[in-house]
């Protein structure tokens, strides 16, 4: 004889359990939760009265449609397609919702560190140029102020050639100058127009080297300054002050050369920490996840999806619950069938069982009312019965599951079995 299967054994063994109840309650309340992603995702594209009904439409037909494929088993194809569609638009939506809510309490900081790091190394690169300048600086000021002596006790000092490219042109600029005058002015030693030109040249080399000192200081005390939790706009502001102030021309004097590699001011734009509007949120979160995702994105894309799938699960496996199994339906439409009830239906069929010499339930084919026969039938082709004939009689043998099940169901007996049980 067949047997019943392992997924129909234990359908039958556990619809009337309490827990499916917790379970119907749990796929309720998770539902809820995916509900109210969904429609916060879609609030971020659409009006808010468009996102609601759009996002209790689409939770709607989750709950149901999962509840359907429980219990049904037409359409099932039609069924899942459904629930495909519907739980894409569900999880794309949470997800933008989770991804959102998440960013707008990690981002900022992540970037704010991140313009933290880029405006150290700005700020130290900056650094190592002003120290070179002032070196150097430094370096031309004592030979200025040796050349300017020089000048007073020598003369002819602006003849002479230089290796240094900031002294050289100094001398050329004294030469240049002492030839515009009156050829009276005659070069030699003594406090003549080249001394006092040499001498202005060392005063405005120290000017110089002052005011490389000054940013020195003021790059020193931003860096010291400087959080990594300060937001973009006080960072970005303060490095900017501080590094307009710097005379780079002069640190491209000192330090001999034309193409000097300042260091790269960070571009606001790199550094934002807040979207400007919703939709840019939305943008933001579906354009990250495709082209650099990171473990926040991975994170809220695997929640919205396993609030779903639990969803889907819980709802598939309490739905039928409420509808009952089809093998209690096939006992109701039997007691229907004999213009009986339920329960009643099952104890006159269950007092006609009896033991095979196996120890398998019996009920012999005679014995049976037009509603149990057609519940008969329906086992046997279900698998759940078989038809025997012993000691010259025809028997419908059950399934032990099918026997346990119907006598599972008057373990709480209804008004109309009470009642007959008092009469």
């Amino acid at each position: 004889m067949s047997s019943v299967s392992a997924s129909t054994s234990q359908r039958l063994t556990s619809v009337s359990r309490p827990m499916v109840k917790a379970l119907f309650v749990a796929s309720c309340l998770l539902s809820i939760v995916s509900w109210y992603t969904t429609q916060q995702g879609m609030a971020l594209y659409l009006a808010p009265w468009f996102a609601l009904l759009a996002s209790l439409g689409v939770q709607s037909a989750l709950l149901l449609v999962a509840w359907l494929i429980g219990f049904t088993k037409t359409k099932r194809t039609l069924l899942v397609a459904v629930y495909i569609i519907t739980a894409i638009v569900s999880i794309a939506f949470s997800y933008a919702s989770l991804y959102t809510w998440f960013s707008a309490r990690e981002r900022p900081a992540i970037v704010e560190r991140r313009l933290y790091d880029a405006l150290n190394s700005a700020t130290g690169q900056a650094q190592e140029l002003l120290a070179g300048a002032v070196s150097e600086g430094q370096k031309h000021v004592l030979a200025l102020d040796e050349m300017t002596a020089a000048e007073k006790s020598h003369g002819y000092i602006s003849r002479a050639q230089d290796a240094d490219p900031y002294l050289a042109k100094i001398r050329e600029a004294v030469a240049r100058e002492a030839q515009t005058y009156n050829a009276n002015y005659k070069e030699g030693a003594g406090e003549g127009l080249r001394y006092t030109a040499f001498d202005r040249y060392a005063k405005f080399a120290r000017q110089s080297v002052v005011r490389m000192q000054d940013s020195q200081r003021a790059l020193s005390e931003f860096r010291g300054n400087l959080k990594p939790l300060d937001s973009t706009e006080n960072q970005l502001r303060s490095f900017r002050q501080v590094y307009d102030g710097i005379p780079w021309n002069e640190v491209k004097d000192a330090l001999h050369t034309e193409k000097l590699q300042l260091p790269a001011v960070p571009n606001y734009a790199d550094f934002v920490d807040k979207s400007a509007t919703n939709q840019e949120d939305l943008l933001i979160a579906f354009q990250e996840l495709f082209t650099a995702p990171s473990s926040r994105h991975v994170f809220a894309f695997g929640l919205a999806a396993f609030i779903d799938l639990i969803v889907f699960l819980l709802a598939y496996s309490s739905g039928p619950y409420f509808f009952g199994a089809p093998e209690e339906r096939w006992f109701s439409a039997g007691a229907v069938l004999d213009s009986n009830d339920d329960q009643i239906f099952v104890r006159n069929f269950l007092r006609k069982l009896i033991p095979s010499p196996q120890g398998m339930a019996r009920v012999e084919f005679s014995s049976l009312s037009p509603g149990e026969q057609q519940l008969c039938i329906l086992l046997v082709s279900k698998g759940l019965a078989a038809q025997v004939q012993e000691e010259g009689k025809h028997f419908y043998m059950l399934d032990q599951e099918i026997h346990e099940h119907l006598v599972e169901s008057l373990a709480s007996p209804g008004l109309p079995l009470r009642a007959t049980q008092r009469i």
